[in-house]
């Protein structure tokens, strides 16, 4: 047992130290450590070595990504820098002021930079200070305010991009996803480095104060508790301050320099130097640089050997320039033709049938022009989000693709590669679907609405305000397609439940609710019958979006049975107050019609089980008696102008449903038991065939 702990401590142990977030945590604890622990003066050089080394590797990579999202933590390296570079000065006014020796570092960028002048070392440390301050740190940080401003204004443009490209076919959901993730990458990544250029703008401040500090606590520890001359106090302490300085502060310049960079670096498929070598060297522009720099060479009292050298630089680089451009391109080489056309791998994604298609002529092609504000695209994005509130469904690509074979005012919609529905569409009029009043005098085309099978006309946009005070609905040809490709939807939406999206429901409830999984699949259902039952509920357009309702019923109801149809029955009835509320009117009122008592008897006498589920054992005749009874019930409750709805015993539902689905596919048939508690149902009729 020991023994087992002991190894376990020991993995740990070794994954700690291997992980980058353990090492990185160790980094920051070193960066806090500068600030509190002193620091002998060799400890100090190697830090100040570390800093350079850093800064001259950060600049050497803004030069070589391709795009700035290449390089997306850098506004937390510049941060994690800055903190480092801070404590690196702690340190060293620490020991200035304390053993008046920083380093052998900090004593060479003293002497042998500024030449052992503190005059001309503070000269050329303010010097560095407005270069960094003014110049670079300002116009970066200008840089990424505005790329952050217009990168945020250009974010709903983006996505409304990438969903144009999703519902057109055009990508998947993934890279649809990936893509979405990318766009607000680069907004965080801009504002962050809006952000991160004030790190840099504090840390010059800071180091103009530290240095002011140090040499005025410098000049006091050495006259008055080392006893120096003023004079000699003064050089001594100036020069290690002013040493020190600009051995944090020249990394410093880098990193603001790499800042300026890589807020400056358009996005392109090469490094900065291969785009300045292709874009600067241009042939006339170095032609004509040259000849000038040859001209200045010759006016009296001007030194020629610089100007000269210069002139002779930009000549060799338009020489080498133009050879480059008249240097004979190797023939392209095309690659020989198959030899039957179509390899094998073109002919197997002929094998895949897309869910649901949408076919147009090319008269109808404007309608998905993406500049205009509303076109078919952002419908059908609008149709995906509608099904899913809806339904629970997450509507499949609709591909759409122009077919001159059509009509060229016709479209048609597919689902799984078959035709369902069909339409016309005339682009310069509108479509108006008289009401209840008669509609004689209004001037049109007659067709029929494709949608739902009403008498329509298409009439010109002068006759739509006329149309509309005579009680037609007016709507425009994307709308008639809109709505139509919704409805089909609707009424195919257990066609369009394939089992990898019902893989992908269950394993999003899995992470959230991973009770309502585990147990149920595949331990009491496997993915087939669960995608059974939830297309029976679609079917009926019942919706599914509450999946982890409907496992704790089927986790209830799967040990006694694994019948799709029976499954689906026990969570309708779990689910009787959504489907109470999607029928009944404002008023709380659920207007229904009844089977008549002689009826609901002779039904439950002929139920019988079939190899299809449940079903009424009786003769064709008195089966189109109930459907003619039926029908008039319904156009009864349609003229009074409420949802046809029939109530009948649970036992009959199902087998009723499947009996008139064909014929009266607008039929919502509900059991007692499916009518919540505290819903008010005022019936209007009996379906009775004596």
């Amino acid at each position: 047992m020991a023994a087992s702990t002991s190894g376990a401590a020991k993995f740990n142990l070794q994954s700690m130290v291997s992980s980058k977030d353990a090492a990185m945590a160790v980094g920051i604890m070193i960066i806090i450590g500068l600030m509190i622990v002193p620091l002998p003066p060799l400890a100090l050089d190697f830090l100040m070595a570390i800093n350079l080394a850093v800064s001259i590797g950060i600049l050497l990579l803004t030069l070589y990504v391709k795009r700035p999202m290449d390089f997306s933590v850098f506004p937390t390296v510049l941060l994690l820098v800055t903190l480092f570079r801070l404590g690196l000065n702690i340190s060293a006014s620490r020991l200035i002021l304390i053993e008046g020796d920083a380093g052998k570092v900090i004593a060479t960028f003293g002497n042998l930079i500024v030449g052992g002048n503190y005059v001309v070392g503070v000269v050329v440390f303010l010097m560095l200070m407005i270069i960094q301050f003014v110049v670079i740190t300002n116009g970066a940080g200008r840089v990424a305010e505005v790329s952050a401003r217009f990168t945020l204004d250009a974010m709903p443009g983006k996505q409304l991009a990438i969903d144009a490209d999703l519902n057109a076919g055009m990508i998947d959901e993934a890279t649809a996803r990936a893509r979405r993730r990318e766009v607000e990458a680069e907004a965080d990544f801009y504002g962050a480095m809006d952000g991160s250029s004030k790190f840099v703008r504090g840390d010059a401040i800071a180091a103009v104060i530290v240095i002011l500090v140090n040499i005025f606590g410098g000049v006091i520890i050495g006259v008055v508790q080392r006893g120096l001359p003023a004079v000699e106090a003064l050089q001594s302490y100036t020069l290690l301050t002013v040493g020190a300085g600009l051995a944090t502060q020249i990394p410093a310049l880098l990193v603001s320099a790499a800042a300026g960079l890589i807020v400056t670096r358009s996005t392109s498929d090469d490094s900065l130097g291969g785009d300045l070598a292709g874009q600067v060297a241009n042939l006339p522009a170095l032609s004509i640089g040259a000849g000038i720099m040859v001209i200045i060479a010759l006016i009296p009292g001007i030194p020629k050997v610089p100007f000269l050298l210069i002139g002779a630089a930009l000549g060799a680089a338009a020489y080498f320039t133009w050879q480059r451009q008249n240097q004979p391109q190797a023939p392209e080489v095309e690659p020989p033709p198959a030899a039957e056309g179509e390899t094998p791998q073109d002919m197997m994604e002929m094998l895949l049938v897309d869910p649901i298609e949408l076919e147009v002529g090319y008269a109808i092609i404007p309608l998905i022009d993406e500049s205009q504000a509303d076109n078919l695209l952002r419908r059908i994005t609008a149709i995906r989000r509608q099904i899913m509130l809806e339904l629970g469904l997450v509507l499949p690509i609709v591909r759409v693709r122009d077919n001159l074979r059509l009509d060229p005012s016709a479209y048609r919609i597919k689902v799984r590669g078959e035709e369902v529905a069909q339409g016309k569409l005339l682009l310069d009029r509108f479509l108006a679907i008289p009401g209840s009043e008669p509609v004689d005098n209004l001037q049109g085309i007659p067709t029929t609405e494709p949608a739902f099978g009403l008498p329509a006309l298409w009439i010109p946009e002068s006759e739509t305000g006329r149309a509309e005070l005579m009680g037609c609905t007016v709507v425009s040809p994307l709308s008639v397609l809109s709505t139509h490709l919704t409805e089909v939807v609707r009424s195919n939406s257990q066609d369009l439940l394939s089992r990898q999206m019902v893989q992908e429901m269950v394993n999003q409830i899995r992470q959230k609710m991973p009770a309502a999984v585990d147990g149920v699949i595949p331990d009491l259902l496997n993915l087939s019958e669960l995608q059974a039952v939830l297309r029976n509920l679609l079917r009926e357009r019942i919706p599914i979006r509450d999946l982890g309702t409907i496992l704790e019923v089927l986790a209830n109801n799967a040990p006694m049975t694994r019948d799709p149809n029976v499954l689906a029955e026990a969570v309708r009835q779990a689910m009787a107050r959504s489907i109470s509320n999607k029928y009944r009117d404002n008023d709380g009122l659920l207007h229904v019609f009844t089977l008549s008592p002689q009826l609901e008897s002779m039904l439950r006498e002929t139920l019988r089980t079939t190899d299809g589920g449940l079903g009424f054992s009786i003769d064709a005749g008195t089966a189109q008696k109930i459907l003619t009874r039926t029908g008039e019930q319904m156009e009864r409750l349609a003229q009074q102008g409420h949802f046809p709805v029939l109530l009948c015993p649970r036992e009959l539902r199902l087998a009723f449903h499947r009996m008139v689905e064909r014929s009266l596919p607008n039929l919502v048939v509900l059991a007692f038991s499916e009518v919540s508690p505290g819903t008010k149902v005022q019936a209007h009729g009996m379906v009775d065939i004596d």
